[in-house]
């Protein structure tokens, strides 16, 4: 401001002296027709008026500029409060996001808990297991992740006992019913299925034992029938020993077998002569008939064979006599 002014009073000192000069300059030239002192003032007035303009040029340019270095630093000023909002925005928007993910993890988390006991309802173990896996890996939960993982193995292990527990009922039922092929073939199935299961892995060796069990018994009510000459009782008793013996077994068993069959037929022929004698046509008939089909080749069922077709005939008139009798 002080050089303003001082450029003020210096410009208008100048132009004083050059309107003094142009003045002079006028005069002389006007009167004494000598122009140099005039041209002279001219020249200094141009220059001068030229230096007041370039001065308010620079002048113009300064203000100019000072007004740019204002406005820059009213910009810069704005820009930094800018960045100081966007600051404040960025923590806000982290703050945000972080409380978000503090206030839906626990849904999250419950969501989780929610999927893993559906699949468990479901027997769906391995997705259940799965899902366990995912707690641990996406909340840290490994705590309860290995509590939901040792209850999909019990309700596994406990799946597996029921199916286990159903399966063995067939197989004992077939051995109960004495089909011992069937049972041999299920048990077997049931191994490869239950790989794991130890009374499984001993189910073949069990229907074995029971097998066996049953055909010793059979031989104890084979040698009680025998001791008591009950040749019904032992010849169906052999039927269900057929199934059962070896070859060295059935030969070791041929004398007790003989006489068995020797007791029945005799028992038959007596029976079959008490019949006859007794006029029982009809009896008669059934006993001969039996006594052909099951020992064909005895001495007793050819002489039956000879009696046959008399026998079949009074037995054919046996309830017209029996009416006349009555």
């Amino acid at each position: 401001m002080q050089q303003d002014n001082s450029y003020f009073f210096a410009s208008l000192i100048a132009f004083s002296v050059a309107a003094v000069l142009v003045v002079g300059g006028l005069y002389l030239g006007l009167r004494h027709r000598d122009w140099d002192m005039f041209a002279l003032a001219g020249v200094s007035l141009v220059l001068l008026a030229l230096g007041v303009y370039a001065r308010s040029e620079i002048n113009g340019a300064r203000a100019t500029a000072n007004k740019s270095l204002e406005h820059a630093a009213a910009l810069g000023e704005r820009l930094e409060q800018i960045c100081v909002i966007l600051n404040v925005i960025s923590e806000q928007q982290l703050l945000s996001d972080r409380a978000k993910s503090v206030a839906f993890r626990e849904k999250d988390s419950e969501a989780l808990r929610r999927a893993i006991r559906e699949e468990i309802s479901k027997q769906n173990f391995d997705g259940a297991v799965a899902l366990a896996d995912d707690m641990e890996r996406t909340f840290g939960y490994k705590a309860e992740a290995e509590q939901f993982r040792a209850e999909v193995q019990e309700r596994r292990e406990e799946r597996m006992r029921r199916q286990v527990v159903e399966a063995m009922g067939a197989v004992d039922k077939l051995v109960r019913d004495e089909r011992w092929a069937e049972a041999f073939r299920e048990a077997e199935r049931l191994r490869e299925r239950f790989p794991e299961s130890e009374s499984v892995k001993l189910l073949p060796k069990e229907v074995e034992m029971r097998r066996e069990a049953h055909k010793k018994q059979l031989l104890i009510e084979w040698n009680d029938a025998v001791k008591r000459h009950d040749t019904d009782a032992s010849i169906e008793i052999l039927k269900k020993l057929d199934l059962y013996l070896t070859p060295a077994e059935a030969e070791s068993m041929q004398e007790s077998v003989r006489g068995v069959f020797k007791d029945k037929l005799n028992a038959l022929r007596t029976q079959f002569s008490l019949a006859v004698q007794d006029h029982h046509w009809h009896e008669a008939v059934r006993l001969g008939e039996t006594i052909i089909t099951d020992f064909p080749n005895s001495r007793i069922a050819t002489e039956v064979k000879e009696s046959m077709d008399g026998l079949r005939k009074r037995a054919a008139e046996e309830p017209e006599e029996a009416t006349a009798r009555a």
